[in-house]
């Protein structure tokens, strides 16, 4: 029988502070009142926009005929918000066929597979309470920080356990925490991001291994134990390009912005000024973002400005929405929408199978557009 690890207990002053409901995993259902809604009543401005990118997934990304490819970006503290749910949804509809994630959000998505709990709060107060009474704050998410101690034990288990020798990609290693998840604790692919893409195949990587506590527990071993897993970024880069470059059509869902948007559009780049393999950027194109682009950052960079950097196919700017809009609103509404829609699900392209095929083809591609003895 696998081992079912028992929720930390909280100290008694933590515990004052977590009387709020626990947070959980949110699935959509696709009611029709949501359609409604959209369809009806969200009719200008940002509301506009969103029934724009409801419309651009539901209607062309999922169309069968476009045979599109999904990427989702993740950036954000969306996990421990209870928006896993809405990925896990997406994932197992087959409606996502890979994600690119900051670090911190899977770190968080394993609280949820290992029984811990989250607790909703509020922004209001007083931190040095907090940090006296053990009690970590995510803006209005509470928990013990506890949490953190026994999710980091797990993970330094996990990795003494079941090396994965480097040098690998960051979707490898998360491909197989979600398998030893899954075998640890049975059913947690239900409410968990990590064990569900496990399960569907979908390969998540990370574009800032190192900025997180999944990247600080490999530290850790590498620093006491030597040797085990090493994440090596070219890999991420080449199969995130491989991918792309394997796709009849090409869409994404930015949630947020920075680093994880960056490396699902860099994709288009690599190809065409690395590797000389014109691919013509990105055909469908949806952000959720509350960043704007007066600041020149990349998260409010606007698809009309990936077009210059051949990151969005030039004439599809129709097909390309921003909806300046909290992710935490925006993203469970879109995914209610689409869930709901006669294309809410279609067969899993299991991406993570098919990994090294495709990378091969990049390859093969890359060696032919350099010509003989230029590689």
């Amino acid at each position: 029988m696998p081992h079912r690890p028992a929720p930390p207990s909280a100290p008694p002053a933590a515990s004052r502070h977590l009387t709020g409901e626990p947070i959980r995993y949110y699935r959509p259902r696709g009611g029709p009142e949501t359609r409604r809604l959209v369809d009806e009543g969200f009719q200008a401005f940002n509301a506009g926009r969103l029934r724009e990118a409801c419309h651009v997934f539901a209607d062309k990304m999922l169309d069968p005929a476009n045979d599109t490819t999904i990427g989702l970006t993740v950036a954000g503290a969306l996990t421990p918000a209870g928006l896993g749910g809405c990925v896990i949804e997406l994932m197992e509809r087959g409606l996502v066929d890979f994600v690119v994630s900051t670090g911190a959000n899977l770190y968080h998505d394993l609280h949820y597979a290992l029984n811990f709990t989250l607790h909703r709060g509020s922004p209001f107060l007083d931190d040095v309470e907090l940090h006296d009474d053990g009690v970590i704050r995510i803006y209005d998410v509470l928990f013990p920080a506890r949490v953190l101690l026994e999710t980091d034990a797990y993970l330094r288990d996990f990795l003494a356990r079941r090396p994965v020798d480097g040098p690998v990609s960051s979707a490898a290693l998360h491909h197989e925490i979600g398998r030893d998840l899954m075998a640890r604790t049975p059913g947690c692919e239900a409410h968990s991001v990590v064990a569900a893409a496990a399960a569907a195949g979908v390969p998540v990587y990370t574009s800032s291994p190192g900025d997180s506590s999944i990247g600080m527990n490999l530290a850790s071993h590498q620093l006491l134990r030597g040797g085990g897993c090493l994440l090596d970024p070219g890999r991420d880069v080449n199969e995130v390009a491989a991918i792309i470059l394997g796709a009849t059509t090409n869409g994404c869902l930015i949630l947020g912005g920075g680093s994880p948007k960056n490396f699902y559009l860099q994709g288009q780049p690599t190809l065409w000024e690395i590797y000389g393999i014109p691919k013509g950027g990105t055909d469908y194109f949806i952000q959720i973002t509350t960043d704007q682009v007066v600041w020149g950052g990349l998260s409010g960079a606007t698809p009309s400005e990936a077009v210059s950097w051949g990151k969005v196919k030039p004439g599809r700017l129709p097909d390309a929405v921003v909806a300046y809009c909290d992710s935490t609103i925006a993203f469970p509404i879109l995914c209610e929408y689409v869930v709901g829609s006669e294309r809410g699900r279609r067969p899993q392209r299991r991406l993570f199978d098919r990994r090294e095929v495709l990378s091969s083809e990049l390859e093969a591609q890359a060696r032919s557009a350099a010509g003989p003895g230029k590689e």
